[in-house]
C-alpha cells in the first residue's frame, strides 16, 4: 500500500510565473477590480435591504445573486491579491480546498438563483391574477431555503468525494484552486468523482436551460398575446431581457471553463484567463447591469449614492 504521509500540505502555484513589471500591473487590476466588485454589489444590497419599496419577491431573489457574487469575487481574489504581494507561489492545502469549494458554490448559486428569478417573472407575467397568492413571503423564504441547501448539499458531496482520495502531488497547474485541479493532485481512481461532476452538471444544466427556457417562451407569447399597454409589455420585456443577458454571460464562461478542462489540449494560460473571468466579469457586470436596466433600483441607489455615500 503506497504511504502519502510525507506529502507536503502545502502546494505550488504554476500559474503565478509572472516577471516583476506583469506582477504588479496584476497587483492592480486584480485590487481595482475587488473594489469595484465590492463596491458596486455592496450598493446593490444596501439599496434592496434600506428601501421598503424594493421588499417585493423579484427584489429579494435578486438580493441572493450579489451576496452569490461576493461569494465567489472574495474566494478568488483574497488569495490571488495575498499571492500578487507576497510572491510566494504557494498555497495550503487546507486554503486551497476551502478557495475551491466556495468558488463552486458560487457557481452553482448563480445558475439557481437565476432559475428561482425566471420563475419569478414567469408568475408575475403569465399569471398575474395569482402572483400575490403564489409568491407570498412564506414561499419566496422556501425557495431561497430551497436553492442554497441544494447548492451547499451538491457541492459538499462534490468535496467530500475529493477529500476521501489520498494526494501525492503539490503542484497546482491553475492560478487558483477548484474541483478539476485538486483532482490532478490526487493518485488513485477518480472514475466516481468524474462521473458525479458530469452528472450533476449535466442535471443542472437539462433543469436550468429548460426551466429558463421554458418560462422566457411563455413570457414572450402571453406578452405580444396580451392587449395591455405597450408601457407594460416593454416593462416586461425590458426585466427580461436583463435576466437573459445576465444568465447568457454567465452560461457562456462557465461552459468554456468546463471545455476548457475536458480538452488536454487546450492551451493552459488560455484555460486560466477562461476560468478567472469567470469570477470577475458577472460579479461585476450583475449589479451594474441590474442598476441600468431596472429603474426601480436605479433610482433608488443613485438617491442612496446621493444621501448615503456621497452627500453634497
Amino acid at each position: 500500500m503506497d504511504d502519502f504521509s510525507n506529502v507536503s500540505s502545502v502546494l505550488t502555484l504554476e500559474g503565478f510565473n509572472l516577471p516583476p513589471e506583469s506582477a504588479f500591473s496584476a497587483l492592480i487590476f486584480a485590487t481595482l477590480s475587488y473594489m469595484v466588485i465590492l463596491f458596486c454589489n455592496l450598493v446593490l444590497i444596501l439599496t434592496i435591504i434600506l428601501n421598503r419599496s424594493l421588499h417585493q419577491p423579484m427584489y429579494l431573489l435578486l438580493l441572493n445573486l450579489p451576496i452569490n457574487d461576493l461569494i465567489g469575487s472574495t474566494a478568488l481574489f483574497i488569495q490571488l491579491i495575498k499571492e500578487l504581494l507576497l510572491d510566494t507561489g504557494t498555497i495550503q492545502y487546507s486554503a486551497c480546498v476551502t478557495q475551491a469549494f466556495f468558488i463552486h458554490v458560487y457557481g452553482t448559486g448563480a445558475v439557481f438563483i437565476l432559475t428561482a428569478m425566471a420563475y419569478d417573472r414567469y408568475i408575475a407575467i403569465c399569471c398575474p391574477l395569482r402572483y400575490n397568492t403564489l409568491m407570498t413571503n412564506a414561499h419566496l423564504r422556501k425557495i431561497i431555503t430551497l436553492l442554497w441547501v441544494c447548492d451547499l448539499i451538491l457541492i459538499g458531496v462534490l468535496f467530500f468525494l475529493l477529500l476521501r482520495l489520498p494526494r501525492c502531488r503539490s503542484l497546482m497547474s491553475h492560478s487558483y484552486c477548484d474541483n478539476p485541479s485538486l483532482l490532478k493532485l490526487v493518485c488513485a481512481n477518480t472514475a466516481i468523482n468524474n462521473t458525479y461532476g458530469l452528472f450533476i452538471t449535466a442535471l443542472m444544466q437539462v433543469i436550468v436551460v429548460s426551466t429558463i427556457l421554458y418560462t422566457y417562451v411563455q413570457i414572450l407569447v402571453t406578452c405580444f398575446r396580451n392587449k395591455g399597454s405597450a408601457d407594460t409589455k416593454s416593462k416586461a420585456l425590458q426585466t427580461c431581457a436583463t435576466h437573459l443577458i445576465v444568465f447568457l454571460l454567465l452560461e457562456c464562461l462557465g461552459l468554456l471553463t468546463v471545455i476548457s478542462y475536458r480538452l488536454s489540449q487546450f492551451p493552459p494560460q488560455l484555460r486560466r484567463l477562461i476560468g478567472v473571468s469567470t469570477l470577475i466579469f458577472p460579479p461585476t457586470l450583475n449589479p451594474i447591469i441590474y442598476g441600468l436596466k431596472t429603474k426601480d433600483i436605479r433610482v433608488k441607489a443613485m438617491h442612496f449614492l446621493r444621501t448615503k455615500i456621497f452627500p453634497s
